[in-house]
């Protein structure tokens, strides 16, 4: 490696570059890249990189050596002695010169050498510098034909607000540069319209004019000053060389937030946009989806960012209603997005600004804007819903799948813009909407397309989902037209489906339409193309109208059953059946629940007693896991007592309104009837992490749902929990330790069997850690996070001392590399100790093992922890000096005493200096937090570096 190393020297880096570029060696492309990248930054590249930039050296070599160039500037400007400011930028000139006929790669990177060089310089040691940059490359060139030396200027120019754009500038600079800037823009822009203007310069020489204008409207060049060069890029737009440059500099300079201050060249604008409008239609005729893309980029930027400062243009109405109408022409432009136009997705947005802007009048005025803008929003509606036609069956066949996901999501960013467009339009909009689905179901004569209506049912189904439509008076006369749908096509099908679902509660409120629409839901749930939507339909109508389905419910289970037999839906779609029947059996009497859990859930306990008796094998696994989910899925919804549902899957808690009826609960009847075989289950699968995790789904969903109805299942839960743990720890067991922690260690009668649980899982849990294991099966050592948040209810109910397990294993946690852990762990200490006061136990932990906790903060600040942690650090020792101040005075003049601790680089003095400034803050967390930051840093050597500048 030495050998290779001093070859590489001996080279001047060309031997290195031509190991990177050309060597087969991964090795050696590894040792090459690691010494180029040390080079560029030695003191030495500042005499080689000259040597690469030689005409004999391959383009490859030349680009390393302008890299390197600019590297040493734009990083490391304070070594270069201000005596040689002036012959580095004459070096520049020249390099660039040569290369201007060169390599263009070479050429970019010498022209961002000398924009940073110049960004570094002006204004006040090189004033003037655009000017003098312009003057330069106009002179004559030696030999340099005009054109090459006119493409260099115009690439220098481009890359000079791109290079401010990135440039590591300290923020006082950055406004002095920009201001410096501004003021050469008077130079660059005469330079830049005769260069366009002038009828023989090169289609390149403007290609370049419009890449360097784009550039330079970032900098927030005032519209008004740039206005003529934006005007002839509208006469570019004709040239197809020229008219990608083109839009992308009239975007730029038009969505500059700036721009909205020059109202008079915004409505000179606007009728420049809607001359493009011949252009636009020619394009959609031939078929040009890149002329198409463009024009609707320009004419929607100009609305989106500008449409209040048009709108407010009264006189003006009629010009900013006709570039609302070029817009809509966008949206409904034709055929289908996105095979056969990708433009319409781009003017969406346009149509959320337009309302929120009218909407944002006072009540007189918007009723005005109102009166000329609802019938083009009604307008809008009728488009957007012939947009989201599917195309013809044989056609939507020959598409690709990242074709249809991609109109998938278009159908989505459709809904989502007529459910905003509702807010302007209301209830005339479903009015309008059922109009013409009735029109279209009950016309005879006209045979109407499955597309046509399933895009009006997926305009209702798209309001429907998000807004209440319970008011509605068309929604009856929906719910009659439903029925009368010919389904002879999956997706008029799905979206049926979607909207019966959308309406479900709408049906609660009105039960009696349930009759009407529960056959068709029941009906598709038997066909595996219909799997998502019926299954997530009944799945909302059990949920929302559990208490009108009683008489239904022989029938749903019935239908559910045959179709999980079947094996008809996927694993996803089974659990969501099973929330559904949770849901429905939630409802009945519970004699009635006990007997259709009976025949609903035997066939698969049947199954689970014959797997458990198999030898384990991935098979088995898989069948197991999935049995256990069902049941851990339906005891998610199943609840007896009245509630306030705040979420199916158990993320939020109900809300209990009313006592569940007298005797067992349905669901621990089950659980305590299958209880053994969950534990013969466990005993051949406790290695597995997935199907004790199944396991523990199913009691802690079960839990969550029942909380202190699962009180009679506590003492046997808590013992298999603890002989479970204890025989190989899981963090799924963790996760259910704390749920029943939470919400059973307050209680008298569950109190021995949760505590003598929790402290074996503590006890467990700790000698993990100090047997250096780190981690329990199913999860990293961040799952002490779970014992943490449950450690905090024993001290904080003020219950007898627990074991000193807890503390230990939290100071143990803050040494683990795991961010997420630290900072749970930390919070844990800062939560727990502004009750050593009130918390005799604490008080004692606190007393014995405070010096640890001590020790382990200042371990982690001296470099043992990501310096992402501090914050955190700091709040434990602020919340020990407000809450243990002599102990803690003592504890840090301990801990730091032994040299090089908590690092090698700090001095008693610094650290003497530390342990006052800290133990003086007892108010100011801020200023801790400050302190802490300023002594990691000393600790890991980084204090004063421009590292440390960005900390």
């Amino acid at each position: 490696s030495e050998r290779k190393e001093e070859s590489m020297t001996g080279g001047g880096g060309s031997d290195a570059l031509h190991q990177l570029y050309y060597d087969p060696n991964i090795e050696n492309k590894n040792l090459a890249q690691k010494w180029l990248m040390q080079a560029q930054v030695s003191p030495q590249a500042w005499q080689f990189c000259w040597a690469l930039l030689s005409p004999e050296k391959v383009p490859e070599i030349q680009y390393f050596g302008a890299s390197a160039l600019h590297t040493k500037i734009s990083r490391y400007w304070s070594d270069i002695p201000t005596d040689q400011y002036e012959s580095l930028k004459s070096q520049l000139f020249s390099q660039i010169a040569c290369f201007s006929s060169g390599s263009k790669m070479v050429l970019t990177r010498l022209c961002v050498a000398l924009a940073s060089l110049a960004l570094n310089t002006m204004p006040e040691a090189w004033p003037g510098a655009v000017a003098e940059m312009v003057r330069v490359f106009q002179e004559d060139g030696g030999g340099v034909d005009g054109r090459a030396r006119c493409l260099a200027l115009l690439e220098l120019l481009t890359v000079l607000p791109e290079e401010f754009q990135t440039s590591r500038l300290p923020q006082y600079r950055k406004g002095q540069v920009r201001g410096a800037l501004g003021r050469e823009w008077g130079s660059v822009c005469p330079l830049l319209q005769q260069l366009l203007r002038r009828t023989d310069s090169p289609g390149a020489v403007k290609a370049r004019v419009l890449r360097c204008l784009s550039s330079w409207v970032l900098l927030d060049v005032p519209l008004s000053e740039s206005e003529g060069l934006v005007h002839d890029c509208f006469s570019a737009l004709p040239d197809p060389e020229l008219f990608d440059t083109a839009v992308e500099a009239i975007v730029n300079a038009i969505s500059q937030p700036d721009s909205q201050r020059y109202v008079n060249t915004l409505l000179k604008l606007v009728p420049q946009v809607l001359a493009l409008q011949e252009q636009l239609r020619e394009a959609v005729q031939n078929g040009d989806m890149e002329t198409c893309h463009g024009i609707c980029r320009i004419v929607v930027t100009l609305g989106e960012n500008h449409s209040r400062t048009l709108l407010e243009q009264v006189d003006h109405w009629q010009s900013f209603l006709a570039l609302v109408n070029m817009i809509m022409f966008c949206t409904g432009i034709p055929g289908h997005y996105p095979v056969n136009e990708t433009t319409s997705s781009l003017t969406l947005t346009f149509w959320y600004t337009l309302q929120d802007e009218i909407m944002s009048f006072e009540s007189d005025k918007q009723a005005v804007y109102l009166q000329v803008y609802r019938p083009v929003y009604f307008q809008l509606v009728d488009v957007l819903l012939h947009k989201a036609q599917f195309p013809s069956d044989q056609e939507y066949a020959s598409w690709s799948s990242d074709e249809k996901e991609q109109f998938r999501i278009y159908r989505l960013d459709i809904s989502d813009t007529l459910m905003y467009v509702y807010e302007m339009l209301g209830s005339e909009l479903l009015s309008n909407l059922y109009d013409k689905l009735g029109r279209l179901l009950t016309n005879a004569e006209q045979p109407t397309s499955w597309q046509h209506t399933e895009a009006l049912l997926y305009g209702f189904q798209s309001i429907a989902e998000t807004i209440d439509v319970n008011y509605s008076d068309v929604i009856p006369g929906l719910i009659g037209l439903i029925p009368r749908i010919n389904i002879n096509n999956v997706q008029l099908a799905d979206t049926v489906m979607f909207t019966i679902g959308a309406l479900a509660e709408w049906l609660a409120d009105h039960p009696v339409m349930l009759s009407s629409v529960l056959p068709l839901v029941l009906q598709a749930l038997g066909n595996p193309d219909l799997s998502v939507s019926s299954v997530s339909t009944l799945k909302k109508i059990c949920r929302e109208c559990k208490y009108d389905l009683p008489p239904y419910a022989t029938n749903i289970v019935a239908v559910s059953q045959e179709v999980l037999i079947k094996q008809i839906h996927k694993t996803s779609q089974c659990m969501w059946l099973m929330q559904a029947l949770g849901f429905l059996l939630s409802a009945l009497p519970v004699e009635d629940i006990l007997r259709n859990l009976h025949s609903l859930i035997t066939p698969y306990i049947q199954q689970l007693e014959k797997l458990a008796d198999e030898t384990p094998n991935p098979s088995n696994k898989l069948a197991i896991i999935h049995i256990l989910g069902l049941l851990s899925n339906l005891f998610t919804t199943l609840d007896i007592s009245k509630q306030d549902d705040e979420s199916a899957d158990g993320s939020a808690p109900p809300v209990k309104t009313a006592p569940p009826p007298p005797g067992p609960n349905p669901v621990v009847v089950v659980l305590q009837q299958v209880f053994a075989l969950i534990q013969t289950v466990l005993s051949k699968w406790l290695n597995d992490s997935q199907v004790v995790e199944a396991v523990c789904a199913i009691f802690e969903k079960s839990v969550k749902t029942l909380l202190h109805d699962f009180a009679p299942m506590v003492s046997q839960l808590s013992e298999m929990l603890g002989q479970m743990y204890s025989t190989i720890p899981q963090a799924s067991a963790l996760d259910l330790t704390r749920q029943m922690v939470h919400i059973f260690a307050s209680e008298t009668d569950h109190f021995p069997p949760i505590k003598a649980l929790f402290e074996l899982v503590t006890s467990v849990t700790l000698s993990i850690f100090q047997q250096g294991r780190g981690s329990c099966r199913g999860g990293s050592v961040s799952n002490v996070n779970s014992l943490l948040k449950s450690g905090r209810i024993f001290f904080l109910k003020k219950t007898e001392k627990l074991s000193f397990c807890l503390p230990l294993l939290g100071v143990l946690s803050l040494k683990f590399p795991e961010a997420p852990t630290v900072k749970s762990t930390c919070l844990f200490f800062t939560e727990l100790l502004p009750h050593c006061s009130d918390v005799p136990p604490l008080a004692r932990v606190v007393q014995e093992d405070g010096k640890l906790l001590v020790q382990a903060v200042l371990e982690g600040i001296g470099g043992g922890a990501s310096r992402s942690l501090m914050d955190q650090f700091a709040d434990v020792l602020f919340c020990l000096n407000k809450h243990c101040f002599s102990l803690l005075a003592v504890w840090l003049k301990e801990a730091l005493q032994p040299p090089g601790f908590p690092s090698s680089r700090i001095t008693a003095e610094q650290k003497d200096n530390f342990s006052h400034q800290i133990l003086r803050e007892r108010v100011n967390k801020r200023r801790v937090k400050d302190i802490v930051k300023e002594f990691t840093l000393l600790c890991r050597g980084l204090h004063g570096t421009e590292y440390a500048a960005e900390y």
